[in-house]
């Protein structure tokens, strides 16, 4: 899992500030498309009050790849919990301020404050909030040389300006419902992180307990950057 830098300004911070890929103008209609689009899926999500998919997380790199999958809730404000079970349990939980990331197996807990955090995932805890893509995108396009996995979706690409340097294009496909159901990452060296989501649930009453954490017996806290 790459590091990323300033994620306070939200999902949108890493995933949608970003210029044009392709060569040339953009057509009018296809803009206006795209624009649409946009303001569409903003409308969607600040209208939210909660959120839980199934997710799996795909790395690539270096001619490895590791996958993972589990269970994700988010809440506002800046809530979220990625409950990993597969290939092996780890807990990554956000209260709104603090998170703490839990290797059961390893005994191993790490914390930091959410506004420190570098990381892939914590992007998304913003999610549900006052988002606007088109003023948050910079040449926001459609991607016409893929397919979307998905029938009837649409993919979008871009370069997130502040993660200069790390990450040289993202990628958000997003279903006819206005809802983002994958995620691509492409780091500078050519590494990729992919979240795929399916089952979204929305508006869910989400208890605050779920979205707190108490370090187990004997499970010393360390203080600073999180494990992948």
């Amino acid at each position: 899992m790459g590091n990323l830098s300033d994620v306070k300004n939200g999902l949108f911070g890493w995933l949608v500030m970003v210029a044009v890929t392709l060569p040339g103008f953009t057509p009018l209609g296809r803009a206006q498309d795209v624009r649409q689009l946009a303001r569409a899926v903003d409308d969607h999500y600040n209208h939210l009050r909660s959120l839980q998919s199934d997710f799996t997380e795909i790395y690539r790199g270096d001619g490895a790849e590791r996958v993972e999958s589990g269970t994700l809730w988010l809440k506002k404000p800046r809530k979220m919990r990625w409950e990993y079970r597969s290939p092996k349990e780890k807990l990554f939980i956000s209260d709104g301020e603090a998170v703490w990331f839990y290797l059961p197996a390893e005994r191993q807990l790490r914390k930091t404050a959410l506004r420190k955090l570098d990381d892939w995932r914590s992007p998304l805890a913003f999610l549900l909030g006052k988002t606007k893509l088109e003023s948050e995108l910079r040449g926001l396009s459609k991607v016409v040389d893929q397919s979307p996995l998905g029938a009837g979706n649409t993919l979008l690409r871009g370069v997130p300006q502040a993660m200069a340097g790390q990450a040289s294009e993202v990628q958000l496909e997003i279903t006819p419902s206005n809802q983002i159901v994958r995620i691509v990452l492409v780091e500078a060296d050519g590494a990729t992180t992919e979240f795929r989501f399916a089952g979204w649930k929305e508006n869910l009453e989400l208890s605050d307990s779920r979205f707190q954490f108490t370090p187990p017996p004997g499970v010393e806290t360390v203080e600073g950057e999180l494990g992948p």
